[in-house]
């Protein structure tokens, strides 16, 4: 079964106060959020009530938080946990730099434990060391269940991967989903469109879902007209529940 359909906050980015992101976000068709740093300050603890606090009193459920780049310090790391605890979040995308391993992946394992949480490896594309589904495969080999894939849908294709079959791939480690979608020009320089219009094939992706009994996060991402995301959110909540 299906969470209920969220939109990643960072679509709003260019609207920084809470509140008018709330209302854009339910303007949009929902009332569910993957937060972004563009919309908290996860690693200074004395907002963390404040900014929960909003979202409760409209109604927002907050279902994730990312895409967080840990350290493997755990000191430093350890705020976004503790936000997460707070606001009864137990899903994290998020990514690491290279030297993290293993040392520090270890670290994030003992706090993904600590706070009973699951973090997903955010697929950045084929410039990221982390859009590689070879390399996703090792890390999962090295590390325990409390780590995963949170699949960002473009940035697979941009990868030039199949999202549809990597689901299938991981679909044991499969915690998250951003649902973005890309076409590209003559450069390929990536541009985002409502979901399936694209190089992304919908149908077969939430069949796919649906197939892996995946119950994780399930994001709506489009990052164009930053000045104006809603209608075009709009469109994507609406080929999104026609998909579901």
């Amino acid at each position: 079964m299906f969470q209920p359909l969220a939109i990643q906050s960072y679509c709003y980015r260019h609207f920084k106060q809470i509140p008018v992101l709330i209302e854009l976000l339910k303007s949009s068709g929902v009332s569910s959020t993957e937060l972004c740093a563009s919309h908290a300050n996860f690693i200074d603890p004395s907002t963390h009530a404040g900014v929960i606090e909003q979202f409760r009193k409209a109604s927002v459920q907050l279902i994730a938080i990312g895409v967080e780049r840990l350290t493997g310090n755990i000191e430093q790391d350890r705020p976004r946990f503790e936000f997460c605890k707070a606001a009864g979040i137990k899903n994290m995308s998020f990514t690491f730099a290279p030297e993290s391993m293993w040392d520090g992946v270890r670290n994030i394992e003992k706090l993904a434990e600590r706070y009973d949480m699951k973090l997903g490896i955010h697929n950045h594309g084929g410039y990221d060391w982390l859009g590689n589904p070879t390399m996703l495969k090792y890390i999962f080999s090295k590390t325990g269940p409390r780590i995963g894939l949170h699949l960002d849908t473009a940035w697979a294709i941009d990868a030039k991967q199949n999202p549809v079959q990597m689901a299938e791939q991981f679909a044991d480690r499969m915690f998250g989903i951003h649902v973005k979608d890309f076409v590209y020009d003559r450069a390929r320089v990536p541009k985002d469109v409502v979901i399936g219009t694209g190089n992304l094939d919908l149908p077969r992706l939430m069949q796919m879902l649906k197939q892996i009994n995946f119950t994780g996060p399930l994001v709506i991402e489009y990052e164009g007209d930053v000045e104006n995301p809603v209608p075009v959110l709009k469109q994507c909540v609406n080929a999104m529940q026609k998909a579901m």
